[in-house]
């Protein structure tokens, strides 16, 4: 039996809101396995136990480049210590700067497009002046390259926080932007159930399973009620099956909105400012104390 420390307590219940109490408990049953215990809260607490999957706790921009024809386009994440240098102009033209580096250079990775010339020098040396100028740490973390078999058409949402590019086949202008602000607010994480990871599946009918188990339904009934929920879910998280944000209906899904339009949609990329990074919450009144503290073991 893994030995249960109060830290491990400490970091299931900031990625999962939970009590400290039930914590420990799925930690214990889970022999200390952080997935594990966080996926017994889930089947326990439900939706409440997936706060860390949403939670954007970084700070920074997301670089933008399209070109004018629509056939080529650069997302890039650049991050910062603060949102305070995340408004800083040198440090969104940087984050510009890069993606346009991304969309015409095509670096195989971050490494790589650190090395191309920027400025007087490249783009890493770029980033470190501005780093020496205004005193905080930034990073290049992700980018992503498209070339559009249709056209593609972006969106930034929240002072940079969130771009989307979307590639759209038919239809008209107005429909691309619609398409990228949907994607913008709907977060889908692929375009269809194909490209959903095998493991994603998994955990959603393994959690359905022992939901309904506990519920007292009968053991015939599980694997349909899992398929019911595991179908929902792909609703959800596919961009072909979700409910088109501007609906009038309610109804129509994004799948339906294109048919309608004669479109396709090739595929898309988002980015979202901290997606997946846990950023240290500082606790004032701890710190307050502690500094009393050795003030006083100093006296």
């Amino acid at each position: 039996m893994a030995a249960i420390t109060a830290s491990m307590v400490s970091e299931l219940r900031g990625k999962t809101d939970a009590p400290m109490m039930e914590c420990k408990k799925a930690l214990t049953e889970a022999d200390g396995d952080m997935a594990k215990a966080e996926e017994i809260l889930r089947v326990k607490l439900g939706n409440k136990a997936t706060k860390a999957a949403t939670r954007i706790a970084a700070e920074g921009v997301v670089g933008l480049f399209l070109s004018a024809d629509g056939k080529l386009g650069a997302l890039v994440e650049v991050n910062s210590e603060t949102d305070f240098v995340a408004k800083n102009d040198e440090f969104i033209a940087l984050a510009k700067g890069c993606a346009e580096l991304v969309a015409t250079r095509n670096p195989a990775d971050v490494a790589a497009l650190s090395a191309l010339p920027m400025g007087e020098g490249s783009v890493e040396t770029t980033r470190t002046a501005l780093v020496g100028k205004i005193g905080e740490n930034m990073a290049l973390r992700r980018f992503a390259r498209m070339e559009g078999s249709g056209r593609l058409t972006s969106y930034v949402h929240g002072g940079s926080k969130i771009g989307v590019l979307v590639d759209v086949t038919g239809g008209d202008e107005q429909l691309g932007k619609d398409l990228a602000m949907h994607i913008a607010a709907s977060k889908p994480k692929s375009l269809d159930a194909s490209g959903v990871p095998a493991e994603l599946l998994d955990t959603e009918r393994r959690i359905a399973v022992e939901k309904a188990r506990e519920a007292g339904k009968p053991e015939a009934m599980l694997e349909k009620i899992a398929e019911g929920t595991v179908q929902k879910y792909l609703k959800d998280v596919t961009l072909l099956g979700q409910v088109f944000v501007k609906a009038e209906d309610g109804k129509q899904t994004i799948e339906q909105l294109l048919k309608a339009k004669g479109a396709s949609v090739a595929g898309f990329t988002l980015f979202v400012v901290g997606e997946g990074i846990e950023k240290k919450v500082d606790d004032f009144a701890a710190e307050v104390a502690a500094q009393a503290a050795a003030a006083a073991a100093k006296v």
